[in-house]
């Protein structure tokens, strides 16, 4: 049984999509599409950068979002292959409605950049902080968090593989936590280069302005279930949509359960569709008998 997967934020890279968009008209048919949805030129963004303006998180997700939709129709044109279940990480949800239908690429372009600026504008720039912690359980680090948060917020923000959990919250309270986990025995414990704390309380203010932004959306039936980041299990009723993607904003993402659920539910190989190889790194580090692939370019497409 094959799920397909998609990924989120940090993944993005400068020339991502480019050898998909010279080589496949279906391909090149998106990133135009996605330029003309936007009003400004996201394909050159993918295939030439610069960096900078790549990293900007109201780019970023539109970018990578457009560059995992290229490649799942190229693969679908190519190859064929159906998936029993599809799920994102974070962003990468949006892209997952997309491969089922639920969303029109157009409509969840235009709504990644707006959440995207939505989620940068929440909380001022160095007011928040997300960080990586390694070796420390989730109860153990939750509880952590709560002696750590002194008035602030701070809370465990993705779950990403066994002993991989990531938080966000109050800069200071990051802080705080992250002195907590060495303390207590965490392998590392480390800032992350990324520019508000996604995923936690502090973006409430996201939430509600995307809530807006997601009210008169036409929302299709899913053609398969998606595993959800929020609830970390399948769904496919298509008025839950909207309400789930409100929700995920201040919501932790459930990556590690959610590919248990999957594995219990029967996957053995999950299809990595978009630009770099994280979900891959960590969906190993959950189900080590699953088979793996990733599609994001000329070279991957052949092993599909």
């Amino acid at each position: 049984m094959i799920a397909f997967v998609f990924p989120g934020q940090g993944s993005q890279f400068s020339g991502m999509g480019k050898d998909l968009a010279d080589n496949f008209a279906v391909a090149k048919d998106i990133f135009a599409e996605a330029n003309d949805a936007l009003g400004f030129d996201i394909a050159g963004m993918c295939f030439s950068g610069p960096d900078e303006a790549l990293k900007l998180t109201a780019n970023t997700q539109p970018a990578i979002l457009t560059t995992s939709v290229a490649a799942l129709r190229v693969l679908q044109q190519e190859k064929g292959l159906k998936p029993a279940y599809v799920a994102g990480h974070s962003l990468g949800e949006y892209s997952a409605l997309v491969a089922t239908g639920a969303l029109a690429f157009a409509d969840a372009v235009k709504t990644v950049h707006q959440r995207g600026t939505f989620m940068q504008e929440a909380v001022p720039v160095g007011t928040g902080a997300m960080a990586a912690v390694i070796g420390i359980d989730a109860a153990e680090l939750d509880q952590l968090c709560r002696e750590a948060a002194q008035g602030d917020a701070v809370a465990p923000a993705n779950f990403n593989s066994p002993g991989q959990i990531v938080i966000a919250g109050h800069a200071a309270a990051v802080e705080r936590a992250l002195e907590l986990a060495k303390e207590r025995g965490a392998k590392r414990a480390m800032l992350l280069p990324v520019s508000a704390p996604f995923h936690s309380s502090l973006m409430a203010p996201a939430a509600l302005r995307l809530q807006e932004v997601l009210a008169p959306l036409s929302v299709n039936p899913l053609s398969v279930p998606l595993v959800s980041n929020v609830e970390a299990a399948p769904y496919q009723d298509h008025s839950r949509v909207k309400e789930l993607l409100v929700e995920q904003v201040c919501a932790p993402v459930r990556w590690d359960e959610s590919v248990q659920c999957m594995q219990r539910l029967g996957v053995t190989r999950y299809v990595e569709i978009g630009p770099g190889k994280v979900l891959t790194g960590l969906i190993k580090r959950i189900d080590r008998q699953a088979e793996l692939v990733n599609i994001c370019d000329l070279d991957s497409l052949a092993k599909a």
